[in-house]
């Protein structure tokens, strides 16, 4: 996965010093994006990191998505846990001026990548999830082991060809960014990651609004009015490490 790193002027963050940690595949994925109040959300995010907004608003995300060969650098793949399917929702922050993602939970179908993703620092969580093909329409389906108020059931149709985002749009300022925050003790831990640019396609998506609440931090609510499809994106993450 070396050759990622020949193309990296599309970035909004520079590229993490060092080797890279992990990768990962990502098909099939879908984006929901809610726009919210800052204020409102403003109470659920890290006081270190700054929300970051688009027009005024703030906005959470909700992607289900499949991740597949999943490997540590120069490691061969594990047997079975490799491949599973991942829900995350997330809003988009910024430390120090540089854009990023921050995660209310990811909730992933085996255990073995939830562990290590904690390892990390990251709030992962196992979940019973499904996914089919009918009719035309794809089907995702989760439910958050021991945590009976977190699920999700949805479906998708994709209506357009997959093609890059336009810089200055909502969706190049929704998708590109390489940089996830997570705070421990007051410090803001960064863990990097690169891919080449986000290929978005016009989806149509439905779903049932109370799983979609369900997952949004403290008792927020809201509704999609936007959504964006991408079949497929390699994806390398370096190690996690605080901010100096």
């Amino acid at each position: 996965m070396n050759e990622l790193l020949n193309y990296t002027d599309h970035r909004t963050a520079p590229l993490p010093a060092g080797p890279w940690m992990m990768y990962q595949k990502w098909e099939d994925l879908v984006a929901m994006h809610i726009p919210v109040d800052p204020d409102e959300l403003a109470h659920h995010v890290p006081d270190e990191l700054d929300l970051d907004v688009y027009d005024g608003k703030a906005w959470i995300s909700i992607f289900p998505f499949n991740v597949k060969n999943l490997r540590m650098r120069k490691v061969p793949r594990f047997p079975y846990f490799h491949e599973f399917l991942e829900l995350n929702t997330r809003t988009y922050v910024k430390h120090k001026g540089i854009p990023g993602v921050y995660f209310f939970s990811l909730d992933a179908g085996k255990i073995i990548p939830v562990l290590g993703a904690r390892s990390a620092t990251l709030p992962y969580y196992k979940a019973k999830m499904k996914r089919k093909e009918e009719g035309g329409w794809k089907y995702f389906c989760s439910r958050r082991q021991h945590d009976t108020t977190a699920w999700f059931d949805g479906r998708y149709k994709v209506l357009s060809s997959a093609a890059p985002s336009k810089e200055g749009t909502l969706d190049h300022w929704l998708f590109e960014r390489y940089r996830l925050y997570k705070t421990v003790g007051g410090a803001v831990i960064h863990i990097g990651i690169h891919h080449l640019k986000w290929k978005l396609a016009d989806v149509s998506v439905d779903y049932d609004p109370d799983s979609v609440n369900s997952l949004l931090p403290g008792d927020m609510t809201g509704e999609p009015v936007i959504a964006h499809y991408c079949p497929m994106l390699d994806v390398i993450f370096w190690p996690p490490y605080r901010s100096e």
